[in-house]
């Protein structure tokens, strides 16, 4: 089988302008094949989640390029980089970015609804999702009434609806205790698993981390490592732990270690 890479960073550079230039991220190279579950890490303001941003079309490099699925998205004009980050791209985040008018339901067929898709689709789609998830009994529900976890696994649903070439998560465990973590991780995993879908993940949690299939450290804006899963899950979380302490991921950046 022919691998396709459906993320290409080449030579990425990210500088913040001001009194002081702030060199945020200095010559990324990366790929991403279709199918990966990919895990960044690094101490905080090693540069992860302006790299994230790149990605999602969010914050625009200094230089260097992006390609998700063959095309760059800065060549896109305004309208074209909305739909394009519509079909290409999910969104997960830490903060769930749910809207509490709505209910479960709504929230997750908004990017279906902003595609002006049929009703009919929506529903088939709707009911897909949600069982996948295992929220179908909370569909009608406001997201004040439900909790952290089925928040997430609400915007999860919302995000893997339009079927996109890639999920982006940011911090998906940052607000979540042990249980509703591991819920919406092995969640995740099986979304990978069985869809295939590629999964790019921000995380400080080496238990989070350990979901993924290689796993990419920046520190101080520079790719300083990477590691391979392999067969055990237990043993690649201790090669976590190992890798995070010797780059110098201080012991409260990393989340309470939970297995």
């Amino acid at each position: 089988m022919i691998s396709v890479n459906v993320l290409e960073v080449k030579g990425l550079n990210k500088v913040y302008p001001g009194k002081v230039k702030t060199q945020a991220l200095t010559d990324i190279h990366l790929s991403v094949e279709s199918g990966e579950f990919v895990g960044i890490m690094g101490p905080s303001g090693s540069g992860k989640t302006t790299f994230l941003n790149m990605v999602s079309t969010i914050d625009q490099p200094t230089s260097g390029e992006v390609n998700i699925n063959g095309s760059n998205p800065y060549k896109l004009n305004k309208k074209e980089l909305a739909h394009f980050r519509r079909r290409q791209l999910g969104f997960v985040f830490q903060d769930f970015n749910l809207l509490e008018t709505l209910t479960v339901a709504e929230n997750i067929v908004l990017p279906l609804t902003l595609d002006n898709r049929k009703l009919k689709e929506m529903d088939s789609l709707l009911l897909k999702v949600a069982e996948q998830l295992n929220i179908t009994d909370i569909l009608n529900k406001r997201t004040y009434e439900i909790s952290g976890g089925q928040r997430q696994r609400t915007a999860l649903a919302r995000a893997i609806i339009t079927s996109p070439a890639m999920i982006l998560a940011d911090e998906p465990t940052g607000s979540l205790d042990s249980n509703s973590s591991r819920i919406v991780m092995e969640s995740l995993a099986n979304i990978n698993r069985t869809q295939g879908t590629t999964l790019l993940l921000v995380t400080h949690d080496p238990q989070a981390a350990s979901y993924c299939n290689r796993i990419i450290f920046i520190k101080d804006g520079k790719l300083a490592a990477e590691i391979h899963r392999g067969d055990n899950r237990q043993a690649f979380f201790q090669k976590i732990i190992d890798t995070l302490s010797f780059w110098g991921g201080n012991s409260h950046e990393l989340s309470s270690i939970r297995v």
